[in-house]
């Protein structure tokens, strides 16, 4: 039977964070501490733990099918990479800092700045599109201490929270793109594997729709169940159940996240007493 090679980062946040999205999708392995591949239990899948730099290259030439990466590796490679399927996690930016004390006005600020950075390619791209002229000094690892040692006059590097940046000194003054995981495959992947890359991808889409939902439930006048089904952005029509008492119904439906709080006092006015909000682990359209 023919199986799905799947590469996630070894270790880190992108890792936990992939692995808890598919054991969520229902995929059971175990052992996968310190090992290179896993075979999964339940599903036509393989799992390579790899070094987040190498996985491109092993998608790109096929070693692997599939892999969930951040798109930032993606346009840092310059490879034949298709992003799939966006999955709302490891969100990110690739930004330009500069030292706390320095004057940033714009981007002709930036120029002839000697910059280090991870992403050498993606600085690249980005000064050229800009006419800028900088010279670039490629570091693998910690590059916000660089301009602190006189490595550099300014960094270019991902930023989550921006903290690290904060105590080496620095300020993000640009970002240059914007970065979260993604599923995705090389152009050369094998055809005779979609029908279980696309029973793979039902499965994370179950598990991203419950995560962006809540289950919600009221009690309602029935002569405002009307009024208030109305004001809910719900997906189709709220199930309605008559409660012991008179006149009373209890509506119950999903709700898009951060669509709750905007409804919320409006559902409140409309008549809606005793609301309950519930997290929903599975959502299959």
């Amino acid at each position: 039977m023919k199986k799905i090679n799947l590469a996630i980062q070894k270790s880190g946040r992108l890792n936990k964070e992939s692995i808890s999205l598919l054991e969520k999708a229902g995929i059971k392995f175990d052992n996968f501490k310190d090992q290179l591949k896993v075979d999964c239990q339940n599903f036509p899948l393989n799992i390579y733990f790899l070094r987040n730099s190498d996985i491109p290259r092993y998608l790109s030439d096929g070693v692997v099918d599939i892999a969930i990466i951040g798109q930032n590796l993606i346009q840092e490679s310059e490879l034949n990479i298709d992003e799939i399927m966006n999955l709302n996690f490891s969100r990110c930016r690739v930004s330009i800092a500069i030292p706390l004390n320095m004057k940033y006005s714009g981007l002709k600020d930036l120029n002839n700045l000697k910059i280090a950075t991870s992403y050498p390619n993606t600085l690249k791209k980005f000064l050229s599109n800009n006419n800028l002229n900088c010279e670039i000094h490629k570091i693998n690892g910690s590059v916000e201490i660089s301009p602190n040692i006189g490595l550099s006059d300014a960094v270019c590097d991902i930023v989550s929270t921006g903290n690290t940046l904060y105590k080496n000194n620095l300020k993000e003054v640009l970002t240059i793109f914007d970065s979260q995981a993604v599923l995705c495959n090389s152009n050369n992947f094998d055809l005779t594997k979609k029908e279980i890359l696309d029973k793979l991808i039902f499965r994370i889409n179950s598990v991203l729709r419950a995560k962006q939902s809540k289950y919600i439930l009221m009690n309602v006048p029935n002569d405002k169940i009307k009024t208030v089904s109305s004001l809910l952005p719900v997906l189709k029509s709220p199930t309605v159940l008559p409660l012991e008492m008179e006149g009373w119904s209890s509506l119950h439906t999903v709700i898009d996240d951060d669509k709750f709080w905007e409804s919320i006092d409006s559902i409140k006015e409309a008549g809606a007493e005793d609301i309950l909000v519930c997290p929903i682990e599975k959502m299959v359209l």
